[in-house]
């Protein structure tokens, strides 16, 4: 009888909540079927591969030379690539990424400048005059041959940064074609002319330190979605590529250490016997074990020797190969127990960069692998490397490139330090997206960076646990009121989530920061962590070695938490809008009496409200009166993204509770809302998104009464810098 009693005077106050409140269709909930590809054979509407999923293979034996003497990389590789697909193929293509430094590249011919002051000024993407003038720089790869195994000339035509190569006969379904190709190419200098790799020159003992990668013509990936995929690099949209085995072989000078993709297979010729023996105590070692000291790295560095070395790595199952080599190097490992084998977690750095490298990288990887293991699917290589050189961040399978570098008197802030731990738990990360979980990053950025941003947010989480003395841990990316400054910004400076690299306006945060907080804002608030978590990594376990598109991984988050979630991907991943829910107006009543007073446009109601309560009976108002206030809270989405409705009531005795409504209450209409609320205490004031865990740009329309609340500027000055160590 009591919930037949309240659920009449709910309704009741309902109806008055709605006069006057126009009903509005809304295609914020629309199903998202229509902007998805179809589920097919090859990916199920579940968001899983299908039973006829397939993906193409290509296979490398290479011989590389590195000329420390002229900063130049000489290859031959032979590539077996393996028909998986239903398709004839009569053609192959390969991408040729270093030719976006060639001197016809179209990364030149389509930036856009502007004369200014500063044009002198050697910033990074910025209007310099290397961007105006002609690049004096020659790059790109140098093509000296195209054959098959046998020996014989196959006709190439080379279309920028791809390169189609004509087999003698169509490959069919099934089958396996070989081929060879010899190149060259002059390494960029990345602190001069930037880039994902090149050399960093030290001109006080005149040394080099390279980190070498998309040193090789790689196959492009031929997919079931769209093809060849053969998008042109500019510099912007990254890399897609198919999996592979490796056999490397890579000459350089003897007094050298190098490091790689895959496992060293001759040890014996190129490490001494007390690096061995080193390598064999980090492997159950609590702490990094040093492998070449700083002081054997500046013996090194003094003296060069003529001789040169081959180093041999071998890799399996992985979508691309990289190295670092020099003769610069300190070099630390431990190990990491993941899934019940033993993983090197190891840093490669010249003595700039300690004192800071030595006490936080490796151990920064090992966090990573950890982490990232435990939220999605466990570290499967033998190793995991991050390498130090100045400037900017980039990965490839088990070794990533990094920068942050203390001052020259090996000082450094709080700001440094934990850059630098985010930085190698974002790169290490990427072994994960999209090295083994492979997306189209050159299509889909989101899917690779955003995802990695996000599980970083994790991992750094993790790590603050573990090291309690950094509980307040400087997160930059995930926590949701991070991302209201770029949420605020103009609509026409913001793009989409599901915008192409190359397009985006903002990467940073367009990649990075909107979707790791859309993640983060759907494992707290909207999911739970439970429920995503389980999701996540279902996603992650099917999707691993494959090649997985935004409509699987929405999908399978849906199937496996079973949650329709399309208002979600919509508004967050295919729009602009922003956060802004504003509580408009609240109204309070008594049984038998309103706070007219305050609310004066409750009078109206208030006759009709104590004609229904006259009519109870005693037993009825018996009931009702153990809750005998109701509060209709009035809500208006202004920002037009729409999300749940989070809400602190405070009582007059103190006390608090928290009410949670799932965003499906705007689904009728997501411009204005009412939503009554019956308590047994008096409300004193109540709060919207408390916890600031949606993203809200305003949080001055979230406080009932009305809160005056510092500025953004006022939050910005009261920010600390950090203290030098």
């Amino acid at each position: 009888m009591k919930k037949t009693i309240l659920f009449f005077l709910l309704s009741f106050l309902a109806v008055l909540a709605a006069l006057g409140q126009e009903k509005k269709h809304t295609e914020k909930f629309e199903q998202l079927e229509y902007e998805l590809r179809d589920p097919n054979e090859y990916r199920t509407a579940s968001g899983a591969p299908g039973h006829k999923y397939w993906q193409n293979e290509a296979d490398y034996q290479m011989e590389i030379v590195l000329d420390d003497n002229n900063q130049t990389i000489s290859g031959v590789e032979t590539i077996t690539y393996k028909n998986n697909s239903p398709d004839v193929l009569k053609y192959l293509w390969l991408q040729l990424d270093q030719n976006v430094r060639a001197k016809d590249s179209h990364s030149y011919n389509t930036n856009t400048n502007q004369i200014e002051h500063n044009m002198l000024s050697n910033s990074r993407g910025g209007n310099t005059v290397n961007n105006v003038l002609d690049p004096s720089f020659d790059g790109g790869f140098k093509i000296a041959e195209v054959t098959g195994v046998d020996g014989n000339d196959l006709p190439f035509i080379i279309n920028k940064t791809m390169m189609s190569v004509d087999m003698p006969e169509p490959l069919q379904p099934g089958g396996s074609y070989s081929f060879k190709v010899k190149w060259s190419y002059n390494i960029n200098n990345r602190m001069e002319l930037w880039g994902r790799s090149g050399y960093e020159y030290f001109p006080e003992e005149d040394n080099y330190l390279y980190t070498i990668a998309q040193f090789f013509p790689r196959m492009c990936v031929y997919s079931d979605y769209a093809g060849w995929i053969n998008k042109q690099f500019l510099g912007a949209g990254e890399f897609t590529l198919p999996f592979g085995d490796y056999d490397v072989k890579i000459t350089v000078p003897a007094d050298h250490i190098l490091g790689a993709t895959g496992k060293l297979s001759n040890s014996d010729d190129v490490l001494t016997e007390k690096q061995m023996e080193l390598l064999k105590k980090a492997e159950t070692a609590s702490e990094p074990v040093i492998i070449v000291t700083q002081k054997e790295a500046i013996k090194a560095e003094k003296k060069k020797v003529k001789e040169t070395k081959t180093w041999h790595f071998k890799a399996e199952n992985v979508r691309d190969f990289a190295f670092a080599t020099s003769r610069k190097f300190i070099w630390d490992a431990m190990g990491v127990e993941i899934g019940g084998k033993t993983v090197m977690a190891m840093s490669y750095y010249p003595k700039e960069g300690n004192p800071l490298w030595e006490e936080y990288s490796t151990r920064a990887v090992a966090q990573t692998l950890e982490s990232f293991s435990k939220y999605t699917v466990d570290y499967p290589y033998h190793k995991a490397i991050s390498v130090h050189t100045d400037r900017i961040g980039m990965e490839y399978p088990m070794i990533c490139f990094n920068g942050r570098r203390p001052e020259p008197d090996g000082t450094y802030s709080d700001r440094l330090k934990f850059g630098l731990i985010s930085l190698i738990i974002h790169e290490v990360g990427h072994n994960f997206f999209p090295m083994i979980i492979n997306s189209d990053e050159r299509q889909w950025t989101w899917m690779d960076e955003g995802m990695t941003s996000f599980t970083q947010y994790l991992a750094e989480v993790d790590w603050s646990a573990k090291n309690p003395k950094e509980a307040d841990y400087p997160h930059r990316r995930g926590p949701a009121k991070n991302i209201v400054p770029y949420m605020s910004m103009e609509k026409d400076l913001i793009s989409p989530i599901m915008t192409n690299s190359e397009q985006v306006q903002q990467k940073g945060n367009n990649a990075y920061a909107k979707p790791a907080t859309a993640l983060n804002i759907l494992r707290e608030t909207v999911l739970g962590p439970e429920l995503f978590d389980r999701a996540f990594k279902e996603y992650s376990e099917r999707w691993a070695f494959k090649h997985p598109t935004p409509a699987d991984f929405f999908r399978t988050i849906e199937d496996a938490s079973g949650t329709d979630l399309d208002w979600f991907w919509r508004g967050w991943f295919y729009t602009v809008d922003h956060v802004d829910i504003a509580m408009t107006g609240i109204k309070k009543f008594k049984i038998g009496e309103s706070d007219s007073e305050t609310f004066k446009d409750a009078v109206d109601a208030e006759d009709e409200f104590n004609e229904f309560s006259a009519a109870l009976s005693e037993e009825q108002k018996a009931q009702v009166e153990k809750k005998p206030f109701f509060y209709e809270v009035n809500l208006e989405n202004k920002g037009g993204l729409v999300m749940p409705v989070i809400l602190e009531f405070t009582y007059a005795d103190g006390s608090s509770e928290i009410k949670r409504i799932p965003a499906e209450i705007w689904r009728k209409n997501a411009e204005k809302i009412s939503k009554v609320f019956n308590t047994e205490k008096e409300v004193t004031s109540i709060v919207l998104d408390p916890f600031e865990e949606t993203a809200d740009i305003d949080l001055g329309n979230n406080y009932w009464p009305r809160k005056e609340l510092p500025s953004r500027f006022q939050l910005y000055k009261e920010k600390g810098s950090g203290e030098r160590k």
